[in-house]
This record gives structure tokens, C-alpha cells and sequence, in this order.
């Protein structure tokens, strides 16, 4: 027998059944707050008995408390089909190659009402089903080779992707998409710069804030800036594409070593730090910002090197940190340690000689900045000389998530500490620079009235 009042318990369920109203029946509400229509939704299995969800007209859900409820009438009913149908995706002459690897994420997503929480629930072919503009970007094939949310992604899906993508240049593809969560993007992003060098075609990682379901999806316009960017741009690297400004203007193409996830719900959230983006994307093309950039080429040759050591960590240093830390670590058979220090790279006195005795055991020690802009300049204070004496080395300006990543790949090469320090002190595409430009570091801070004054010219 049909389940009615799907999720709906206690004083939420007699409410509904005193109106006779069933889940996905279209419904007029009478509050004490107001007058409502909309679609009654199923709640999740955890959620209260106080409260009976509405899908309105704009799309949006909204909570509306039993208390205040006068009177309810459904008015019509219908039960919703979230599942986007597959679409066999058509082949146009003349139109790049697109290959697009599918991972999980919010990009390829919907709303689990039963548990209330976002599933990977799209398969890599559903996306056309979804956004049917991508026929008139590219002739595009898809692969679905993970369904876990970013969280969940590390050195084996690296290593996987990695040889997929030498695959697929070998097979003649113009460009890739990489489908992937935004959590852990960036990682993904540095890794596969590390491990898949000299490319000819575009290798592009998209994901969205926000699940495909919602009237507020990014999801759409970063994979038709995706499309464009990997089957007509002529930026030749590992990128990140997400939204540029917090509405859908254009997208940044962001370098995979320089790019951090920066705001937890934000569209814009994926910033280039110490750096400008690479380009913006927009449905005409791709305008580039950086000057200096590996461009397209006819050839098939790339240099695949999918290694990664998993006895790698980052150390984020807090004030008072106790030397059983590191020993731990190193009890634990831990091979490197990214450091990320206060100020120009400093850790506290009584942390020395843990991070002495970890490198004399043979660990790989680095230091990176926890401020994100900035180098480590180890040389000006005692601290700073007296770590690198001990065998700590300062990494530039290499964000924090880059220099672990590149670590691990590092170490999945040689256990040589030469050979180490050389790998990570060679920059393979910008994760460390000679200097930052005057305009890499921008921050504003909102409610200073010449701050607002400035907003206000450009966001009416």
C-alpha cells in the first residue's frame, strides 16, 4: 500500500490527515503568517513533527509550522518525478570531441527526500537530459567512473582519473570534463596537475554550489562554460571552472595548483590565491586574463604519472601545540608532513624537538603559510632559521592542499630527501611564484562605507 504522509510523523501527521491532505498534493494553506500554495513534500525520516514542507511556485521549499496553520485544502495532486531521463546525446559534424568523466558531487545531483540530503542520484548521461544546451557547445561522451561525493575522492580515484585522461588523448579527444563535488575540487584539481603534464587538450573540473533541483543551480551555466573551455579554449591545462561573480555573468577558469574553495555555499565560491585566474568563460568563448599559458596542440603526447604516497598529512599549527603530535605521526609510519605555520612559517619552541627527531627518522618535512596569501620567508626571525637548521623547508607561496598533494606525489617517486626537496622546490604550473602580483590579494571588507560606496557601482 502506498505510503501517504511519506515521513511525516506525530503532531505533522495528524494535521495532515485532519485536512485530508496527502504528500505531493497541491495545497492551499492558510496561516496565521499568510495565505501559501504549493506542493506538499515528503520529509526526511529524522526531521521534527512539528513543521510540514511546501515546494511553491518559485520553486523553493519552505517550513511552515503546524501551530499556525487555520486551514488546508488540497486543491490538486500530482507525485514528482525527480529523476532526469537519460538522453542519448546527438552527434553534430564539425563539433569538438568533449569527453566527460562523471564522479558524484552536487553537479550530477538531487534532493534524497526521504533522508533530506543531496545523493549523487544523476548519471554522467542524464547531464544532457538536464542541460540540452551542451548539443550546440560539443559532441559529448560520457563515463561515469565514480559516484562518491568529493569528501570521499583521494589518491586512488587521483591515480584512476589520471590514466583515463592519457587514455582519452590517445583516442583523439579535443578536450575533458571532470565532474566533480566542490569540497575537495581543488585537490583533485592539484593532484592531476602533478600527475597528467605537457597536455594538448584542456582537462576542465566543474562542480556547483547548489543541487541540479533547485531554481538557484549553478549547476547548468559551469557545465556549458566547462563545455566551451574543454572543446573550444584554447588553455591547454588542468582547470577549475565555477562562477566568477555571485550571478551568472561569466565563469573563472582557475589554475589547478592556485585555486581554494573559499565560501561554503557561495556560487563564486572557488578563488585563484596569490595569483589572477587563468580566463574568464562566457556562452561566447574564453578570454584570458594570464598572459603565459600552456595552449593547444594537435598531438597526442602526454606525460602520465599517476604516483601517490597515502603516509602523507597536513599539520595545521595552533598555538600550545604539544610535541606528541609529531610523534604520533611518526609512530604511525607517516612519510611527510606539510606544515601550515603562523606568520612567515613559524611553529612554537616546544615542538622542536619532535620535528628534529622526526626528520633525523627520515620524514619529509615542509612549510607552508596558513594565511593563504604570502610567502614562508623562514630567514628573518630566529623561529623561522631555527626550524630550517633542524630540516624543515619553506615551500614559497605554495598554498597549504597543493604542497600536500604534491608531497604525496612526491613521495609516491623516491624516498630520496634530495630527490624530494628537488620535486617540491620545481614548480611543475605556478604552485609557487617568483612574486605575487599587486592585484593576487584583494580583500574587502564589508560595511566600511568607501567599501560600500565602491559595491554599490557595480551591484545595484
Amino acid at each position: 500500500m502506498e505510503d501517504l504522509f511519506q515521513g511525516y510523523k506525530g503532531d505533522a501527521l495528524e494535521t495532515l490527515k485532519k485536512y485530508n491532505v496527502r504528500v505531493w498534493g497541491k495545497t492551499h494553506i492558510v496561516t496565521t503568517r499568510g495565505e501559501f500554495d504549493g506542493t506538499i513534500l515528503p520529509r526526511a525520516e529524522n526531521d521534527d513533527d512539528q513543521h510540514i514542507v511546501l515546494k511553491i511556485d518559485t520553486g523553493y521549499n519552505i517550513g511552515i509550522n503546524i501551530t499556525t496553520i487555520k486551514e488546508m485544502k488540497e486543491t490538486g495532486y500530482k507525485k514528482a518525478n525527480y529523476k532526469v531521463p537519460e538522453k542519448e546525446f546527438p552527434y553534430t559534424e564539425g563539433q569538438p570531441k568533449v569527453k566527460l568523466f562523471g564522479t558524484g558531487g552536487t553537479i550530477a545531483s538531487r534532493l534524497d527526500y526521504r533522508t533530506g540530503a543531496v545523493i549523487p542520484a544523476f548519471s554522467p548521461g542524464e547531464l544532457y537530459g538536464s542541460v540540452p544546451e551542451l548539443a550546440d557547445i560539443c559532441n559529448l561522451t560520457t563515463e561515469k567512473v565514480f559516484a562518491v561525493f568529493s569528501e570521499n575522492m583521494g589518491p586512488q580515484q587521483y591515480i584512476s582519473l589520471a590514466i583515463a585522461i592519457g587514455k582519452e588523448i590517445e583516442n583523439g579527444v579535443d578536450g575533458i570534463i571532470i565532474a566533480h563535488g566542490t569540497d575537495t575540487l581543488h585537490h583533485t584539481a592539484a593532484a592531476l596537475t602533478y600527475m597528467v603534464q605537457n597536455l594538448p587538450v584542456p582537462v576542465v573540473l566543474v562542480g556547483s554550489q547548489r543541487s541540479s533541483d533547485r531554481p538557484s543551480s549553478d549547476a547548468a551555466l559551469n557545465l556549458m562554460h566547462s563545455a566551451i573551455a574543454a572543446g573550444h579554449g584554447d588553455i591547454a591545462e588542468v582547470m577549475v571552472c565555477m562562477f566568477g561573480p555571485t550571478s551568472d555573468e561569466y565563469g573563472f577558469l582557475h589554475r589547478g595548483t592556485r585555486v581554494r574553495k573559499m565560501h561554503s555555499s557561495y556560487r563564486s565560491t572557488f578563488r585563484t590565491l596569490g595569483d589572477t585566474p587563468l580566463a574568464t568563460v562566457t556562452r561566447k568563448g574564453v578570454q584570458a586574463i594570464k598572459k603565459k599559458y600552456n595552449h593547444r596542440r594537435k598531438d597526442k603526447n602526454v606525460k602520465i604519472l599517476p604516483y601517490f604516497e597515502e603516509k602523507v598529512t597536513i599539520l595545521y599549527y595552533y598555538p600550545n601545540m604539544q610535541p606528541d603530535i609529531i610523534d604520533a605521526l611518526v609512530d604511525c609510519g607517516y612519510k611527510g608532513i606539510i606544515i601550515a605555520g603562523t606568520g612567515l612559517g613559524h611553529v612554537n619552541k616546544p615542538v622542536y624537538p619532535a620535528l628534529k627527531r622526526a626528520v633525523e627518522k627520515g620524514v619529509h618535512i615542509f612549510m607552508t603559510v596558513q594565511t593563504l596569501w604570502g610567502y614562508t620567508h623562514m630567514f628573518v626571525y630566529d623561529t623561522g632559521r631555527d626550524l630550517m637548521a633542524m630540516g624543515v623547508v619553506p615551500l614559497d607561496n605554495m598554498l597549504p592542499e597543493a604542497a600536500y598533494i604534491k608531497l604525496g606525489w612526491a613521495l609516491g617517486q623516491t624516498n630520496d630527501r634530495q630527490e624530494v626537496i628537488d620535486i617540491m622546490e620545481t614548480p611543475i604550473n605556478d604552485e609557487t611564484t617568483k612574486r605575487e602580483p599587486y592585484n593576487g590579494y584583494l580583500l574587502y571588507q564589508g560595511g566600511v562605507p568607501e567599501v560600500e560606496q565602491f559595491v554599490k557601482k557595480f551591484r545595484k
